[in-house]
């Protein structure tokens, strides 16, 4: 189907029982318009006017049709959010009306092992992923269950604690958490004009590591330079497996960065040093890599896939952000109504950074 965006007849906006939301009716198909708002909270939740979305390629396959789970239609979109909480819950604590907090992007038990140690994305419930699964952040209110909702530090825009949940989140958990980046070693990191990658080239400048980056522009390649990249390569001009292996003198990388599947992936076996590790979160050219088995055993190298983060994650990438380590790159801010615009670009690589759905 070809792309469209819908308009329901507006409602009463004085009507405080609904409010304006974007549904996704069919494949490419999202439907503006006014759904049920949220009653009081429950007693272990909190409702949030939600101020930002942050859209994400996770968005781009839910607006595609690709869910991996059987999903009823309508389903609001929207995976990585923040905003200010308007009422609480009678069992709520640590959270008041007034509090700007970053949404989890999972709907975790919170009862599980993992949920209890603080590993969150382990949860061994369902866990569907808001957006993808179920209803979404793409609408003015939400009840959440309260232990999903992680405060931003005071002064935190809420277009920067709409970036925590997936976009900074991710890359904490990905880079620190399960490759264990540390200083002076070296990182290529895929795609620096995403973002993540925008993310990635700041969290691991801020921590002392050399940045070795990818994109598909000239233009884009200035503008990484300009976030801290040390070395900036365009795929488009060069095969960055080569270039890789002359920038580090033939030794290759501590870390790669990889987030974009098939395209990427053998140059990225080649581009690691012996004991190398490869992390990745997504494959956005496809699901299936062929694997040289003879570099990965010979080479001893480590493959390590993530999947989101923890809420500790995002605390610890708010808190940088407060402390002005690093900062959300925003491309592009728009209104809902411009969901559709939003999502084609981000499907064609037309973007530098963030796109945010201002609401």
């Amino acid at each position: 189907m070809g792309q469209a965006t819908a308009e329901r007849a507006p409602a009463d906006r004085s009507d405080a029982r609904r409010m304006r939301a974007a549904e996704l009716i069919g494949e490419r198909q999202i439907q503006i318009g006014e759904i049920d708002a949220p009653s009081a909270p429950a007693p272990d939740e909190v409702q949030v006017r939600l101020r930002a979305v942050a859209l994400n390629h996770i968005d781009v396959w839910s607006w595609r049709g690709m869910a991996f789970a059987k999903r009823a239609l309508p389903i609001v979109l929207g995976a990585e959010a923040a905003g200010e909480v308007v009422a609480t819950g009678s069992a709520v604590t640590g959270l008041a009306t007034g509090d700007l907090v970053a949404v989890y992007g999972a709907k975790t038990c919170g009862t599980c092992g993992p949920c209890r140690e603080g590993r969150d994305n382990f949860c061994d419930g369902p866990a569907p992923m808001y957006g993808f699964h179920t209803d979404g952040f793409l609408r003015e209110r939400v009840n959440i269950p309260a232990r999903l909702a992680v405060k931003a530090p005071d002064g935190l825009p809420a277009e920067a604690a709409a970036c925590a949940p997936i976009t900074f989140g991710t890359v904490e958990h990905m880079l620190f958490e399960n490759a264990g980046l540390q200083r002076g070693e070296t990182v290529l990191v895929h795609a620096g004009g995403s973002g993540i990658g925008t993310a990635a080239i700041q969290l691991a400048k801020a921590a002392g590591a050399t940045v070795i980056t990818t994109v598909g522009s000239d233009e884009k390649a200035q503008r990484a330079r300009a976030l801290g990249a040390d070395h900036v390569i365009n795929y488009k001009q060069e095969r960055f497996e080569g270039r890789v292996r002359r920038i580090t003198e033939r030794r290759g990388v501590d870390v790669v960065f990889e987030h974009t599947g098939p395209d990427t992936w053998a140059g990225s076996l080649l581009s690691l040093k012996r004991g190398g590790r490869l992390v990745t979160c997504g494959s956005t050219t496809g699901v299936a890599a062929k694997t040289n088995l003879y570099t990965l055993f010979q080479q001893q190298l480590r493959l390590i896939g993530s999947f989101g983060c923890r809420m500790g994650s995002m605390r610890s990438v708010m808190d940088k952000m407060a402390q002005g380590l690093v900062r959300p790159v925003i491309d592009t801010t728009l209104r809902l109504d411009e969901i559709a615009t939003g999502l084609k670009r981000l499907e064609d690589r037309d973007v530098f950074g963030k796109i945010i759905i201002n609401l």
